[in-house]
């Protein structure tokens, strides 16, 4: 019952923004009411679950996504996105377009969260799309496979860092073994698969596209990548200091505050406004007033990202998760397939990547108890899990279709095809892991 409710949500939504035109905050709100009340929720209960939703998910994004469109709209007005297409051009020339922007999302993928990673590359994409007449999606969508298999697979982000935790998995070994899963999976999903979506037709949002500058016009290349990346430098910089000081250090504390990916954004909006506005002769007035149009431009954007939080969290209250993981216990299938199939069909009910690998740990924990399961491999068969089949009801979805501009059929066809892609390629690379470490590292196997 609670699945086939569900399906009715998400058909619910298809009819409504696709072939009724509804605008998708108002479609998830008509929706996600009749949800809690088909799965039982009271009134008080449900109205509770949908503000808490909204709150807690718009909570944790909204001023990571502001920050990050006010520093991309600097980025792209001064001219510091062409400057760098232009320098990653001239170096790997545009044929090698698609793996040079996957191999920087590999990179920065690794300390940022995907929201902050989406966000900083955005207009770096846009320009090279723009100047270089480039699909958007086929030159995208291999960076923003790096940015989401980092985020569903690898340690320090969150739902994996939970995992290695409670497992009392090897944090060293979970990331070495995370890198050889991720690699093939993001080949596999970025420049391989979007070679088929070049036909995709998407006009990227206006305000994260700037005129083209002449060259004499642009910030210089130091300015432009320093300004641009100050978030991932900062955080590698912060990550490397906390590894160096002993445990218990009174600079701890601080150190964890200048990690926060909004203390991080903050003082890196802060710098670009001196190094790429102020230092560059733009006066405060100008600055700001772009800041201004870059909130403008993200406004929907986070409604329905908060509207798909209401639902994942009216889901989330009725118990539904935790009775979709049970029913799924008793199938009888070997534990790392059984980890990857509870998340993701978690994933693919409540939209929420990292409540569907948190739900999936905790059902698995006992029978990790009674198997020999490697605990770093079942970390990643979770992650794996979790990031299947993104639709309606995750707001990174919603971030690709409304950035990208793109009818909801091609972000169906790009976005949501190559999430799956990824979650199955990362599935198939843990269980032959699984098959070889005894072979070829008997000393490293459930380690």
């Amino acid at each position: 019952m609670t699945l086939l409710v569900i399906l009715l949500a998400v058909l619910g939504l298809v009819v409504l923004i696709n072939w009724g035109k509804v605008n998708a905050f108002l479609a998830f709100l008509l929706v996600t009411l009749p949800v809690g009340f088909a799965l039982g929720l009271p009134a008080d209960r449900l109205l509770a679950a949908v503000y808490q939703g909204l709150g807690d998910t718009l909570g944790s994004v909204v001023v990571i996504i502001v920050l990050g469109a006010m520093l991309g709209k600097l980025v792209a007005d001064s001219g510091a996105a062409q400057q760098i297409a232009a320098v990653m051009i001239r170096a790997f020339g545009t044929n090698n377009i698609q793996w040079t922007l996957m191999a920087a999302g590999f990179i920065i993928g690794i300390p940022l969260f995907y929201n902050v990673g989406f966000l900083l590359m955005v207009p770096l994409i846009f320009s090279v799309v723009y100047k270089y007449k480039l699909p958007a999606v086929y030159v995208g969508l291999p960076m923003l496979a790096s940015l989401s298999v980092m985020h569903g697979f690898l340690p320090p982000h969150p739902a994996p860092t939970v995992l290695v935790a409670q497992f009392h998995a090897n944090m060293g070994l979970t990331f070495v073994y995370g890198l050889l899963v991720a690699v093939p999976a993001i080949i596999l999903a970025g420049p391989l698969y979007s070679r088929t979506l070049k036909g995709i037709v998407s006009r990227p949002l206006a305000g994260f596209v700037a005129d083209d500058l002449p060259e004499s016009a642009l910030p210089g290349r130091v300015n432009s990548f320093v300004s641009s990346l100050l978030p991932v430098l900062l955080l590698l910089g912060v990550a490397g200091l906390r590894l160096l000081l002993p445990a218990g250090s009174a600079w701890g504390p601080a150190l964890a505050f200048l990690a926060e990916p909004t203390v991080i954004l903050l003082v890196s909006v802060c710098v670009a406004t001196c190094t790429l506005g102020l230092a560059r002769g733009k006066t405060m007035p100008a600055i700001m007033e772009a800041y201004g149009s870059a909130v403008k431009d993200i406004a929907m954007i986070l409604l329905i990202i908060g509207g798909a939080g209401a639902l994942k969290q009216v889901l989330v209250a009725s118990g539904a998760s935790t009775e979709i993981a049970a029913g799924l216990q008793g199938t009888g299938l070997p534990p790392l397939l059984l980890g990857w199939l509870i998340a993701a069909v978690i994933r693919v009910s409540l939209g929420s990547a990292t409540i569907a690998g948190l739900t999936a740990a905790g059902m698995m924990l006992p029978t990790m108890a009674q198997s020999h399961a490697d605990p770093n491999l079942m970390v990643l068969a979770i992650g794996a899990g979790s990031l299947l089949l993104s639709h309606f009801n995750d707001g990174g979805f919603w971030l690709f279709k409304e950035y990208f501009n793109l009818s909801v059929k091609d972000t169906l066809r790009s976005w949501t095809a190559m999430e799956s892609i990824v979650s199955v390629a990362g599935l198939a690379g843990v269980l032959l892991l699984n098959w070889a470490l005894p072979l070829v590292a008997p000393g490293l196997a459930h380690h």
